[in-house]
């Protein structure tokens, strides 16, 4: 019998609408690969459904867990960033349904949004366990309990039912070696050829989004924004890392095995600690491998002289988390920053070689129509190769949930409505504005920015001509909202 089968969930259509067909990143799950092999080493029988790269139903993926005969399926609920473990919650409750329906598997769910709301968890979905905290250590605990048929409160993080008594046990120590507990990824165990990156991601070759790969050089960040639900599994705010000699040989090996030069760094803050990244672009420069990667940063964490490095070393886009304009609604959402810093900043990356991914947030607490204006106004002049549009959303484990559960202020109905994309989009209001206001401004901003001479000007002078038709192909898409319907 298999001991575990990982099934990465994800429903495109529902989360993205039609942006999901060619548009977004099919990002490989890199926790739930490395997650494997750790477990491989240590002795077990380990196989991977990737349920969204296959994008197959709950019905298939419970014919494959069926087939498969595993002692436990564990969903484990990440995404392309933070908030997509939220909002694939709702796909990841029918696939753990339909499997209990379907078949005898034991059903364990983790990951950034389980870890948010554990005890919710295990009351809503059709599972046997959730795990609370980083999930390497309890997966290898509960394999040898079911295998042994033992006390499950021997078992790190658990959340489970006994005898209709809700348990759970203390969350594990946060692990402290990560090239033990996130190894190399058993990447063998993934559909490879079925990940694409990003659209802008290739602008400088559009037809070559595929192959893909993404992984992480360190867990956790030290930041604590409101908004960001990151640190979740965590149980805070810090970061750790693993060691820049196993991150290049991970993407030294994607690069000969599979043929990869597109490469995401998940790192929610990639560019901060210069002996850990410079680390890793001093040995990337030395392999020399031909590579296209972007990465996360700060406004105040990019220092001018490690710039011309990293694009040698193949960074050729950063992204920014700019978020607002206005100081007053930066600084509410803790993120304090000068917007003539921002500009100098973004023009040092560019005049490096380095294309901008630029993030606004709408909505934020202090939010009115005119910062919001001020903040699509910054975007335009900035004019950023790329820039990616957010309305404010409680995502659990997020300050700002709890501050929207203490005030009772209107969450999603169903955990969909968590995607900036989805047509049952739910976000925050302001102090002074209705979630529905804050919607329609950010659909609005998308196309004012995207359909603009300005940014298609500089795109064709940037990218060619076959960019600028891509985009502007891209806004012939108008995302259908339910909240601007009523």
């Amino acid at each position: 019998m298999l001991d575990i089968l990982f099934i990465n969930p994800g429903d495109r259509k529902v989360v993205f609408q039609d942006l999901g067909k060619d548009l977004t990143a099919v990002e490989p799950p890199f926790q739930i690969a490395s997650y494997a092999s750790f477990l491989r080493n240590k002795g077990f029988s380990v196989a991977i459904l990737d349920a969204n790269a296959e994008n197959i139903s709950p019905q298939e993926t419970a014919q494959s867990v069926k087939e498969l005969n595993p002692l436990l399926v564990a969903i484990i609920v990440y995404g392309n960033q933070p908030s997509a473990s939220t909002q694939n919650m709702s796909i990841s409750g029918k696939i753990a349904t339909t499997i209990k329906e379907k078949t005898n598997a034991k059903v364990v769910i983790g990951g950034l949004h389980p870890s948010a709301l554990p005890k919710r968890t295990l009351e809503e979905e059709s599972v046997d366990f959730v795990i609370e905290g980083e999930e390497q250590i309890p997966l290898s605990q509960l394999i040898e309990v079911l295998k042994t048929h033992n006390d499950l409160s021997k078992v790190s993080g658990l959340w489970y039912t006994d005898n209709s008594i809700t348990k759970n046990t203390p969350k594990p120590k946060l692990i402290d070696d990560l090239d033990k507990y996130l190894p190399l990824a058993a990447w063998d165990l993934l559909p490879m050829d079925k990940y694409r990156a990003h659209n802008w991601h290739c602008f400088d070759n559009i037809n070559s989004r595929m192959p893909y790969g993404a992984i992480y050089t360190s867990l956790g960040c030290p930041y604590k924004c409101t908004f960001c639900c990151i640190n979740a599994p965590f149980g805070g705010s810090g970061i750790r890392y693993r060691s820049p000699e196993l991150v290049v040989q991970e993407i030294e090996f994607l690069h000969k095995e599979y043929g990869i030069k597109n490469i995401k760094f998940i790192d929610e803050m990639f560019i901060l600690d210069e002996r850990h990244y410079m680390k890793i672009v001093d040995l990337l420069i030395e392999k020399d491998l031909d590579l296209n990667i972007w990465a996360y940063a700060r406004v105040d964490t990019v220092h001018e002289e490690t710039l011309v490095k990293l694009k040698q070393a193949g960074f050729n886009w950063l992204a920014l988390g700019i978020e607002s304009a206005n100081a007053d609604v930066r600084d509410g959402a803790s993120k304090k920053m000068r917007v003539k810093d921002i500009q100098s900043i973004v023009n040092k990356i560019q005049d490096a070689g380095i294309y901008v991914i630029a993030n606004y947030i709408f909505g934020l607490p202090d939010d009115t129509m005119e910062s919001m204006q001020e903040t699509l106004d910054m975007a335009q002049e900035l004019n950023c190769e790329f820039s990616n549009f957010y309305c404010a959303m409680a995502y659990p484990g997020s300050q700002l949930y709890n501050i929207a559960m203490e005030e009772g202020w209107q969450l999603p109905e169903e955990w969909t409505g968590y995607s900036q994309h989805s047509y049952n989009i739910q976000p925050l209001p302001s102090k002074t504005l209705l979630a529905k206001d804050i919607v329609a401004f950010r659909d609005s901003a998308f196309h004012t920015y995207n359909e603009s001479k300005k940014y298609l000007n500089m795109l064709h002078a940037t990218f060619g001509p076959e960019v600028k038709k891509h985009m502007q192909n891209i806004t012939l898409t108008r995302l259908k909202r339910k909240i601007l319907e009523e």
